[in-house]
């Protein structure tokens, strides 16, 4: 009961500061935000030996919870990554500020002048696991959209959130920006998760990103509206029609380049014809490269495949592990995916324009491909400089989330003192 007494009072006046932060961010400046993350970048370059001093203390914790080899590969910062943190905050810093952008304006026959207009969100919630590069990417987008934000980083990334967040007050400090403006739950305590999730009276959104037990337990518990995708089940279609050298370049960087990103292939559906074709080459070059592909009838026949279970099939692996399966065409496709996929990211391999435009018409999900890798299902890889997380849901915010998604409008009406008949 203590420990729900002392999260809450941590919460409310983490609350309080972040309105009272958001208030001011609404009208600061762009040139105010772009120097503080410009800043913050600085900081983070500078500070890059304490900031891997403090992930390797992260990493042993990871190591003794016993987190598999692709968790650690998300916990896990090297001088690389860190120079792609900051890549990331100059690359948000760079982009025009959505705060104030005219959406759209028009005259009425009454005389009114009207606008929609992009205005901040006012206070995010954000609720991540492992990676600790999203305390800078959700940071930096949370600022730039005028936003004041909470981060709580996972019990994992705990000393590398805390390393990089201080960079972040740092360049808010820099500009002379409310320090509250990112704020940081300063305890691994679980009670101040669940706090968070009822704090509307000073969150007005939440975005979770990371695995299934997280998304859903926020999605189940939440009582502030949120953001968030559930799983990444991505697919790959390969067409009859694919360009052979096409498909295994892409197949092979889809579900081996990082296992653990929400956007790695978790299926590959092959075309009859394709197999007709061409066989099982793509099926060859995963097991090759070190895939266990779980899978069913001719696809067997490749040394090292192993059975599918009944539960294969929409399960997102986030490890060297895929599903496969020969389908009838794309309709064949487009039902596998309807059926198991989580509206994450699906593409396609195909030569054919027709049956391309086919999958693209005929599909949901939140991105769609044509020939590309779903590793490229990512806000920087989009131009947003970073993202938040990937939105599979259909209200707001859809597909990579950045400062622009993380803005609402309102509207301004001028008159000559019209009034109404």
């Amino acid at each position: 009961m203590k420990d729900q007494l002392d999260a809450k009072m941590l919460i409310d006046q983490m609350g309080s500061a972040a309105r009272a932060a958001a208030a001011e961010l609404a009208f600061a400046p762009p040139a105010a935000k772009e120097a503080a993350l410009i800043a913050a970048a600085e900081a983070v370059w500078a500070r890059r030996v304490e900031i891997m001093a403090a992930n390797g203390e992260d990493m042993a914790y990871g190591a003794e919870k016993g987190l598999t080899p692709a968790m650690m590969d998300r916990l896990a910062l090297d001088e690389t990554r860190i120079k792609a943190i900051c890549e990331g905050l100059r690359a948000v810093a760079a982009q025009a500020d959505p705060v104030g952008q005219i959406i759209a304006e028009w005259d009425r026959p009454s005389g009114l002048h009207i606008q929609r207009v992009r205005t901040p969100l006012g206070v995010i919630g954000v609720i991540y696991e492992s990676r600790p590069n999203v305390t800078a990417d959700a940071g930096a987008l949370c600022l730039k959209a005028g936003n004041a934000v909470i981060l709580r980083g996972g019990s994992e990334s705990f000393h590398s959130s805390r390393a990089i967040h201080a960079c972040m007050v740092e360049g808010l400090r820099a500009a002379g920006l409310p320090e509250a403006a990112i704020q940081l739950v300063p305890t691994r305590d679980r009670a101040a998760v669940a706090e968070m999730l009822r704090a509307v009276a000073h969150i007005d959104v939440i975005v979770p990103r990371g695995g299934k037990g997280l998304v859903g337990l926020v999605q189940a518990e939440a009582r502030v509206p949120v953001f968030a995708h559930l799983e990444g089940i991505c697919h790959i279609y390969a067409d009859g029609a694919a360009d052979l050298e096409k498909a295994r370049r892409v197949v092979l960087n889809a579900k081996t380049r990082r296992t653990g990103i929400c956007g790695a292939m978790e299926c590959l559906l092959i075309d009859r014809a394709f197999y007709d074709k061409h066989g099982a080459v793509l099926i060859e070059d995963l097991v090759e490269a070190g895939v266990e592909v779980r899978t069913e009838d001719d696809l067997l026949n490749v040394a090292g495949t192993v059975t599918a279970a009944a539960d294969d099939f929409g399960r997102e692996f986030l490890d060297m592990i895929c599903a496969a399966k020969i389908v009838e065409g794309v309709d064949g496709a487009i039902a596998h995916i309807r059926r198991y996929g989580s509206s994450h990211t699906e593409s396609i391999l195909t030569e054919d324009d027709a049956t391309a435009a086919r999958f693209f018409q005929r599909l949901d999900s939140a991105i769609l491909m044509r020939n590309a890798s779903t590793q490229f299902a990512d806000g920087g890889e989009f131009g947003m400089g970073a993202e938040i997380g990937i939105a599979t849901g259909k209200l707001h915010a859809r597909g990579p989330v950045g400062a622009e998604q993380l803005t609402s409008f309102k509207y301004l009406v001028t008159g000559d003192g019209t009034c109404r008949k």
